[in-house]
């Protein structure tokens, strides 16, 4: 008796199947013409307002292609910058230093192996985890210095503020902020950014198509 039971039970759930795609199918074959391309194009406008913040966030980093090492030139000792930027660069601390302001480059172009050996040395120095470390250090593959467009800048007449705060206090700062965007210089991490502490001294370049195509993924041209 239970197993012609289960077996009618099979049969009734089956029966019921059938039926519910049998109503399916009733829908008006036009309406179906028209739902398709309106889904679509609903999809691909909700996937192009997304696809920032599908790409974007490991504790506020952008994720960054690490620059063939063809396209790099150093641009003092044992700093290594996009050759994009080099002339400009090198323009940029030559009229600053017509104008009495003497820059020095701290770090350029980092490799996401020592990018990797930074970000993972500092949780034994500092035992911080990740999140905390992330606002002082990109994880590795999410630092702007692996593109080559970044470049870390002290006050040679003052290095005791190399890769702190108190650079903002410098003169070297001050003629960065008043100049460095004729050059195509900005200030990655401001005090207004949410994710990423505030470092005065790190600037990115965004003067070439290479550039703004990196640190501008939704910008798109006809």
């Amino acid at each position: 008796m239970d197993k012609e039971r289960l077996n009618q039970e099979e049969f009734e759930i089956k029966v019921a199947k059938r039926e519910h795609f049998k109503t399916k199918n009733k829908r008006p074959f036009w309406l179906i013409l028209i739902l398709i391309p309106v889904v679509s194009f609903s999809s691909l406008i909700f996937w192009r307002a997304n696809k920032n913040a599908v790409i974007s966030s490991l504790f506020g980093h952008l994720p960054y292609e690490e620059v063939s090492r063809d396209h790099l030139v150093e641009i003092q000792p044992d700093v290594f910058v996009h050759k994009d930027m080099y002339e400009d660069l090198l323009a940029m601390k030559r009229d600053a230093e017509n104008d009495g302001v003497f820059l020095v480059f701290l770090s350029g172009y980092r490799s996401i192996k020592l990018q990797k050996e930074i970000f993972f040395y500092l949780k034994s120095i500092r035992n911080q985890i990740a999140s905390e470390r992330a606002r002082v250090s990109a994880p590795p593959g999410y630092s702007e210095h692996s593109t080559g467009f970044a470049i870390d800048i002290g006050d040679a007449n003052d290095r005791t503020t190399d890769f702190e705060v108190a650079f903002e206090k410098t003169e070297a700062f001050k003629w960065l902020i008043t100049n460095a965007a004729k050059y195509h210089f900005i200030l990655s991490f401001d005090k207004d950014h949410h994710s990423v502490d505030y470092e005065p001294w790190h600037w990115r370049y965004e003067g070439s198509v290479e550039a703004l195509r990196i640190f501008n993924p939704s910008t798109e041209t006809n």
